[in-house]
């Protein structure tokens, strides 16, 4: 395999984060861009560019052996100027950032598993996460994540990243176990306990003639540390009588520098989680060439969200509400402060998919996959500190989304000059969100009774595309290519108990170009220029999400335009004797961001999610994995990323020109050393980085290290790993080894402790 068939087709890889690797020369003035022949595999897996126009950065299973994985976001989170948004093991709403693209924008991340999406479009924030728990980590073969919007063979949404994963199918009888034990102590904001958590799955597959099954459980309890808290401003008007002297609060500088009291967890709170996961794997091959499979994964989550007043009154009983006084300072607090929720969510990922995988000549491939919630409650209270009494059940039961990707492929038989790599495809895909809130007597058991409000609405897209190599020399290969796009969003509606507002349907049409070209300078040196358009289209709850003010819509646009950037990216690829150098200098030229601000040119002031006019993200990556690096038995992967990005136009909020964009760090440092004491052990030291960021469009938090700021942090990992036997491996992990206090708003977990169990038949 030479080097430059090893960067552009991943699926073959080893793995650029997971030496040993073989880095073998390459024959001698041979350069190639075709994918190439692996066992059981002729062609790439049908979801993935066979091409791949941009930078790749990839891990396999055994990396993930190397590094502390509890959920499958844990994955990717060490990639070169990667995060990932996780506040605790368990998160539901785990996003990823990269370069540009920040960790509340989770419309410009594409996460698929075996060619089914995973990517949650029925909104763009925090409360719409990818799909993680429809894979086992356990079950992962490898991760391919390729940069940038690059290559036309798929959506807009790859603006920022496009995550691939892939899983496990058996070749014999299988059967795995894992257990896991998790603890961290958290000391921060009034509150000082642990917070612990446990994970266990089994899996079970075999191979049986023409067919093969993968079948698998995974349950799993955590408690988060604290997330929220309330944190409300002195009341207006001085004391009053009758107002409360109350003690326990506690005192801190907020994100803007000013003096403020924390009352006690809000909110989210501090969440108990308890998940379910259940996969069901089938692959036939109804030829040698020709191979059907199907899929089912279904997820249950409980949760409650548990809060807690800091505030005592003179007889030493907690005070939830009403008028208080704090040092003489009057407060307000709302019934709702202290109130606690609790939630159930079911959702089932169905997936079928039928390809050809000859070596040469003309392959297809079709997934079709949905993504349905079977039932989503959350339950809340009206007030804190009660058992039982009035409140609220929001029911997002029949949302979700399908999609149908049909592709076909032709691999020539020689990669001689003249060559062409050819991909034409269609695809679609529908996103529905139904959201309803109903008032009950009874937040805890009570039915849902009269309606408090709802939303809902329809997202739909087709797309055709065209993308072909042509390797027109022996060392060039120029890929070009073109996406078209057809969107509309419908029935959308918004109500609230007394009023309901429909909204009309739109529809756009989007051409979004490509190129490629890739130069094999040497045998050892690979040089790379792309650039394309993309379009990202606006989400159900961007368009429809709002409130209603009488017959008045507000909160909401829905003739949002879409996002669009042109991306450029010029890379290079050094293969040396242990490892491999990869750098990466680029630019986004980002139109109509959609953001949430305040339109401070019209009185009064409107907050809703709006087009800022003009972003640009400008950086450079620089990465490097090896193997024996310095000493035999020493494998290193580390990167350093930066990103300016920057608002260029904003006239709806002028003050803002010129700032950086929220949450896009402008250094991101990631490291992974594993040093293989003997074939039984080894030792992993691990690093992130992420540097000064702001949470504002205005930059006005100026103190990052506090609640509600955002912080520059390093924290360093490790993990003991040991081969007790052939079919046992224990490992003791740590992750925040130093306790390092971090916020991004919430405050990120304290040290945690990792004991790991597997057993493999």
């Amino acid at each position: 395999m030479n080097r430059t068939t090893r960067r552009l087709a991943p699926w073959a890889l080893l793995g650029l984060l997971q030496p040993p690797c073989s880095f073998a020369a390459a024959p001698a003035g041979e350069t190639t861009l075709a994918p190439i022949t692996i066992t059981g595999q002729a062609t790439a897996p049908s979801g993935l560019d066979a091409q791949l126009p941009a930078s790749v950065q990839s891990v396999t299973a055994a990396d993930l052996r190397q590094i502390n994985v509890v959920n499958t976001e844990d994955a990717i989170k060490y990639l070169p100027n990667f995060a990932v948004r996780k506040r605790y093991i368990g998160d539901a709403n785990s996003l990823i950032s990269v370069r540009g693209t920040n960790n509340s924008q989770s419309a410009r991340g594409l996460v698929y598993a075996d060619d089914m999406l995973l990517s949650n479009f029925l909104g763009n924030s925090y409360n719409f996460a990818p799909k993680w728990s429809m894979v086992f980590p356990d079950n992962i073969e490898r991760i391919d994540t390729f940069y940038g919007p690059f290559s036309a063979l798929y959506p807009g949404n790859s603006m920022g990243a496009t995550v691939a994963i892939t899983t496990k199918m058996p070749k014999k009888l299988e059967a795995t176990a894992t257990t896991q034990v998790f603890s961290q102590h958290f000391n921060q904001l009034g509150v000082n306990d642990n917070f612990n958590g446990s994970q266990s799955s089994a899996t079970l597959g075999d191979k049986i003639g023409k067919a093969s099954f993968l079948i698998g459980a995974d349950h799993m309890e955590n408690t988060s540390q604290p997330l929220q808290f309330a944190t409300p401003a002195a009341a207006k008007g001085g004391i009053q009588s009758g107002d409360i002297p109350v003690t326990g609060a506690q005192r801190y500088i907020d994100q803007y520098g000013n003096p403020g009291v924390i009352l006690g967890t809000s909110g989210e709170g501090i969440v108990h989680v308890v998940q379910d996961q259940f996969k069901f794997k089938l692959a036939y091959d109804i030829t040698p060439t020709l191979q059907a499979g199907a899929s089912l994964s279904y997820w249950n989550r409980r949760y409650a969200n548990d809060n807690q007043s800091f505030l005592r009154n003179a007889q030493g009983q907690t005070v939830y509400s009403g008028r208080v006084t704090i040092d003489g300072t009057p407060y307000a607090i709302s019934p709702a402060t202290f109130a606690n929720s609790s939630g159930h969510t079911e959702s089932a990922l169905y997936g079928l998919s039928l390809k050809s995988h000859q070596q040469h000549g003309w392959n297809f491939a079709v997934n079709a996959s949905t993504f349905d919630i079977l039932s989503d409650v959350q339950r809340t209270a009206a007030a804190g500190g009660v058992y039982t009494g009035p409140g609220t059940i929001e029911s997002t039961r029949g949302s979700g989304w399908s999609a149908l990707d049909a592709k076909l492929t032709y691999t020539p038989a020689s990669n001689a000059p003249g060559a062409h790599w050819i991909t034409a495809g269609y695809h679609f895909d529908r996103y529905q969100l139904d959201d309803r809130v109903f008032n009950t007597d009874d937040w805890r058991a009570g039915g849902m009774q009269t309606p408090n409000n709802a939303f809902l609405g329809s997202t739909a897209t087709q797309a055709i595309y065209l993308q072909d190599a042509w390797k027109f020399a022996s060392k060039w290969t120029l890929t070009t290519g073109l996406r078209a796009e057809s969107w509309k969003a419908y029935g959308g509606a918004r109500s609230t108990a007394d009023a309901s507002v429909g909204y009309g349907n739109r529809s756009e049409t989007h051409y979004s170009p490509k190129a490629s070209l890739a130069y094999a300078a040497t045998d050892d040196l690979t040089l790379h220029a792309s650039a394309g358009r993309a379009y990202r289209f606006p989400t159900v709850s961007e368009l429809f999400q709002g409130s209603l003010s009488g017959l008045s819509i507000v909160n909401n646009d829905p003739n949002l335009k879409p996002e669009s950037t042109f991306s450029k990216e010029l890379a290079a690829d050094w293969y040396t004797n242990t490892g491999l150098f990869h750098v990466a200098v680029f630019q986004d030229d980002v139109k109509d961001t959609l953001y949430s601000q305040t339109d401070t040119t019209v009185i009064p002031n409107i907050t809703n999610i709006q087009n800022i006019d003009r972003i640009r993200n400008r950086g450079i990556e620089v990465s490097y994995q090896g193997e024996n690096v310095a000493i035999a038995g020493l494998d290193l992967g580390a990167s350093v990323g930066y990103t300016r990005s920057k608002i260029l136009e904003n006239p709806r909020s002028p003050q803002t020109e010129g700032n950086n964009f929220p949450r896009v760090p402008l250094w991101r440092i990631n490291m992974v050393a594993t040093y293989h004491v003997n074939k039984q052990a080894s030792v992993t030291l691990a690093a992130r980085y992420s540097g000064r960021q702001y949470n504002t469009l205005t930059n006005a938090d100026i103190n990052p290290d506090t609640y509600g700021g955002s912080s520059s942090f390093m924290v360093i990992d490790a993990k003991l790993r040991y081969q007790i036997s052939d079919r046992i491996e224990a490992s003791l992990g740590v992750n925040n080894l130093f306790d390092k206090r971090a916020y991004i708003y919430h405050p990120y977990p304290g040290r945690t402790l990792f004991a790991e169990l597997k057993f493999k038949l």
